[in-house]
């Protein structure tokens, strides 16, 4: 066992989780588990002393429901979040220790699971890698679990990697293609070689992630924009082009702007306007049903506020495959639908319960073809006030501003994940593509940009592609020059493609000129949130990142966007 202490928590009565573990269980195939005990797990990677532990447990179990035992178990399974995981509980903690005189504390947490039954090692096994850990996020052992904690002392290379693509075969291509998991055909990937040729250079990693990313389906949209060809040779016009013609034909008064931005903008009421936005979150949602729910709710969420109104409610559409499917009927590598359809209602529930938002609306359908990929079709509503949604756009000379949470691994390559085909694989591979919500931190930032209306010129948010979709999408015709080791990491090690490519959440990026810029500085202390400044917008349409003194990306805006 590691240094440290670890206190678990039980609750007094029988907790109801117990309960949906072990229909869970049964529905699984796993008979022969009678009961499933689950208690919460908190491990503190140094020594405390007596006074401590009282303190840190009179803040952690509440006496009427909850025990709580410093004593490490001898039996069960245990689980903990992967390294670099998001785990907003252990923040939380963190900051609870602070405050009752534990501070520097790091921190993490997990589960306790005791079995009952005559089990036999590989049904045990089973059990633990197919109901009680998500091995996307978690890792799994027998009790007592040795967690792992953040390295503080990490350095990453201060480094940039070129990719030789310029005399690569098709061939070749199509391997680097799959090793590095960009999600490009192979037209685009011509089209990159050409421009380098033209350059006269080979591109650096942090330009190759960045141009997947931006082109990849999940932000480019290529099926809405592709031409069809029909069996007879006939050509039928692109969707994307289809619908907006029937949006312009129907020409529906009360529809303000569409197609543009992060959100439709409709009018109904003079003086006020209403944002509405629904997407999808079904890859994310098929291999960590609780995380892609969740962070799906957050991102249309963010994608309201970055049209510049104000979230006031959310609405859902879920679709799954039948929750009686028979267990040993499942593809490889797919979840039963009884575990998807509890992980993303309960994920629905905990972003919006903890922001405080209403669903207001939605469906749930069951359908066979739902079996290996759901629908995770998450929707937010906003109100603003008329005006103050249209901006100028970023003007040479403005700020680019990163307000919000803090840069980690989560999510990298997320945009181009979403957009590759599901095959039994794909829990393997996407770990880093996963997302962890943090609802409380994007609550704080709804309240701190109602205060900064009239202070940015642009505002979008960092979903698909994080640092390097919002900065370039705004960067678009218009240029910047950033410094991504001035991004806030929630830890140390991470280098520069990984912190212009993170999809951590609860960021917002705003266009601000230098003469605001200390008043939402100001606006952001008073509320708690991070802002900072990583660089300007140019007014040359030339996208440059660095990382201190090292340039780690060129890219012409035009290229970036429609090469």
């Amino acid at each position: 066992m590691a240094t440290g202490a670890r206190l678990t928590i039980r609750t007094s009565s029988p907790d109801p989780r117990c309960a949906g573990l072990l229909a869970d269980a049964h529905a699984l195939g796993l008979t022969d588990v009678t009961a499933i005990d689950v208690a919460d797990v908190v491990w503190f990677a140094g020594t405390l002393s007596a006074t401590q532990k009282k303190a840190l447990e009179a803040v952690l179990v509440d006496p009427l429901l909850q025990t709580g035992s410093w004593t490490a178990p001898k039996a069960g399974i245990e689980t903990e979040l992967l390294p670099g995981v998001t785990d907003p509980v252990a923040i939380a903690v963190a900051l609870a220790a602070h405050t009752v005189g534990v501070p520097g504390m790091e921190v993490a947490t997990g589960k306790h699971f005791h079995l009952a039954g005559e089990l036999l090692p590989e049904t045990t096994a089973t059990l633990a890698r197919r109901l009680l850990a998500n091995q996307v996020i978690e890792r799994w052992a027998p009790a007592p679990l040795a967690p792992s904690f953040i390295d503080a002392t990490a350095v990453a290379e201060h480094t940039v990697d070129h990719v030789a693509i310029r005399d690569l075969t098709d061939a070749a291509l199509q391997s680097l293609n799959k090793e590095r998991g960009l999600s490009l055909d192979l037209a685009e990937l011509h089209a990159i070689v050409q421009h380098f040729r033209g350059v006269g250079r080979e591109p650096t990693d942090v330009e190759l992630e960045t141009l997947a990313q931006t082109w990849s389906e999940h932000c480019a949209h290529k099926t809405f924009r592709a031409r069809i060809t029909l069996a007879d040779g006939s050509e039928v016009e692109p969707l994307m082009r289809q619908l907006r013609g029937c949006t312009d034909a129907i020409d529906a008064p009360f529809v303000r702007s569409s197609f543009v931005g992060n959100a439709g903008i409709l009018g109904y009421t003079p003086g006020v306007t209403v944002a509405v936005k629904a997407e999808t979150h079904n890859h994310p949602s098929a291999i960590e049903p609780f995380g892609g729910s969740n962070t799906g709710v957050g991102g249309v969420i963010r994608d309201v506020m970055g049209a510049a109104h104000h979230p006031i409610a959310i609405t859902d559409i879920l679709c799954f495959g039948p929750t009686d499917f028979p267990a040993h009927q499942l593809p490889e590598g797919v979840l039963h639908p009884r575990l998807i359809e509890s992980g993303v209602v309960a994920g629905v529930a905990d972003y919006g319960n903890k922001i405080g938002l209403p669903t207001v609306a939605g469906a749930v359908l069951y359908d066979p073809g739902y079996l290996a990929n759901p629908l995770v079709y998450a929707g937010c509503i906003g109100v603003a006030h008329e005006g103050a949604w249209q901006l100028p756009g970023p003007q040479p000379g403005d700020l680019v501003v990163v307000m919000g949470g803090r840069t980690g691994r989560d999510g990298l390559r997320g945009a181009t994940f979403s957009s590759a085909t599901m095959d039994a694989t794909t829990g393997d591979v996407a770990g880093a593509s996963v997302q962890i919500g943090d609802p409380i931190t994007e609550k704080l930032l709804i309240d701190v940009m109602r205060e900064c209306i009239g202070l940015y010129t642009a505002v979008t948010d960092c979903g698909a592609g994080g640092l390097s979709s919002a900065v370039g999408e705004m960067a678009e015709g218009v240029g910047a020059d950033v410094d991504v080791a001035l991004a806030p990491l929630k830890y140390p090690g991470l280098r520069p493609w990984e912190v212009w490519l993170s999809e951590a959440q609860e960021r917002m990026v705003f266009a601000v000129p230098p003469m605001h810029l200390s008043a939402v500085v100001d606006l952001c202390t008073r509320h708690g949130v991070e802002a900072v400044s990583l660089g300007a917008f140019t007014g040359d349409s030339v996208l440059r990142v660095r990382s201190g003194d090292l340039t780690v990306l060129e890219l012409d805006t035009h290229f970036l966007h429609d090469g």
